[in-house]
């Protein structure tokens, strides 16, 4: 039998569901933050800055920095690191403020 950290402490996770990325389905699985599903993805960066659109994606990976903001489900500004991701759930970039849309 491997022993991974799931199997020493007997967790049985549910089985993966959906979400998806700027259209792109990807899974996730049941305690994972939206980072995290990303991550496994391969999906680095999920945000741009407001001043040069530079790219940006979770740095300290526990909410304190605000480099992981991402658009959740029409709500922009989410901290990707401590969202859960749910089944369902519509992620896109963020682009500046998450708010450029409704500039005048």
């Amino acid at each position: 039998m491997t022993r991974t950290p799931a199997s020493l402490v007997r967790a049985e996770p549910g089985p993966p569901y959906e979400i998806t990325f700027d259209g792109r389905p990807l899974t996730a699985l049941p305690g994972q933050s939206i980072a995290a599903a990303l991550w496994a993805a391969g999906i680095l960066s999920w945000r741009t800055t407001r001043d040069g659109g530079a790219p940006r994606g979770a740095f300290c990976a526990i909410g304190t920095c605000y480099d992981c903001l991402a658009t959740v489900n029409g709500r922009p500004n989410r901290r990707a690191c401590i969202v859960p991701a749910r089944p369902g759930d519509a992620v896109t970039t963020q682009k500046g403020s998450g708010h450029d849309e409704l500039a005048v």
